[in-house]
């Protein structure tokens, strides 16, 4: 009998908080997942859930008075959480790459795009200067930047946003990472401009076998792009899934109401679902399911004991002590 590879990615018990005079916001508090090499996974919730800590998290990106409090993340077995600094510089854009939100505040406007794309060639391969010019052509031209040749001597404002955004990508892809972040790649960008920059990340990634995590609160990207799909409420995983199965047969009230709160063209209501109340303050989360002040199904074990993530049928597991079944409403 063989044993199962590991994972490429293995996060365990993240928690990262940021000491402040108001209180500690545990932004992340207990985040666990796989992530397989060449798989696509989805970060989803409300703003404020802990989507993008996790993404800085697992590069080491955590600045003060944030820290990582505790737990793994192992990388090709290697743990980043203890790692040095000098080992995150090596890992940084050459094994893990990250594509942040807004591009012109991830590009530097003072140096040429040719300049920013050779420096992550010098830092993380062999490559003379001829080559890492041939290289950086060849990833714009595959970004659909025309005449890349003449391009890479032009600066960040001379791009439009959504060609700034195809730059960063390009950027991202240079060393052939084995894994990209995407932090909401296209939240500034147009409707018509997204989709063209979701399908050249997808199809780029597919074609080098690289892992994503693809961070957002847009359900319908998640349901184009993903794999497998993590759902965190109040820097907590409370469900995680195969996409089809989180999607089409939640089974914590909080997804259904995700899902229920987006605009149906099919069946036109006078009004739209949505989740009642606010989420509570990190700083000082009631006991028990951070969720049952909002949730309908809540009972009274909801405000004593804090639900674990526990397997359900589809092949999904979810962090509620009275999960939906299939179809079923809260």
């Amino acid at each position: 009998m063989t044993a199962e590879p590991h994972p490429l990615l293995r996060v365990r018990d993240l928690r990262t908080w940021f000491h402040t005079f108001a209180g500690v916001v545990k932004a992340v508090n207990g985040v666990s997942f796989d992530l397989a090499a060449g798989e696509i996974m989805g970060l989803v919730g409300e703003s404020g859930g802990g989507k993008s800590v996790v993404g800085y998290s697992l590069l080491g990106l955590i600045d003060p008075p944030g820290r990582i409090e505790g737990g793994s993340i192992l990388f090709d077995g290697e743990d980043l959480a203890t790692a040095s600094e000098k080992r995150l510089r090596q890992i940084r854009g050459r094994e893990i790459a990250m594509i942040f939100q807004d591009p012109m505040t991830s590009l530097n406007p003072v140096h040429t795009i040719g300049r920013q794309m050779d420096e992550m060639l010098r830092l993380h391969t062999d490559l003379d200067k001829a080559a890492r010019r041939r290289r950086c052509i060849e990833v714009l031209e595959n970004n659909g930047i025309s005449r890349a040749d003449e391009r890479l001597d032009s600066y960040p404002h001379q791009f439009s946003g959504g060609m700034r955004q195809r730059v960063v990508i390009a950027i991202a892809l240079l060393a052939k990472p084995r894994l990209i972040i995407a932090d909401e790649p296209t939240t500034a960008l147009d409707v018509t401009i997204q989709a063209q920059i979701l399908r050249l990340i997808r199809r780029e990634i597919r074609e080098q076998g690289t892992s994503l995590i693809l961070v957002t609160h847009d359900l319908a990207v998640v349901a184009e792009m993903v794999d497998k799909v993590a759902v965190l409420y109040c820097g907590r995983v409370v469900e995680i899934g195969p996409v089809r199965q989180v999607l089409e047969a939640p089974s914590h009230p909080y997804t259904r109401g995700l899902i229920d709160s987006i605009p149906d063209p099919d069946h036109r209501t006078p009004r739209l679902n949505q989740i009642p109340g606010t989420v509570p303050d990190v700083r000082h989360l009631p006991t028990g399911c951070a969720f049952r002040a909002r949730c309908s199904r809540s009972q009274p074990l909801c405000g004593e004991v804090e639900p674990s993530l526990t397997p359900q049928l589809g092949g999904g597991s979810a962090a509620c002590h009275f999960p939906l079944r299939a179809g079923e409403r809260p």
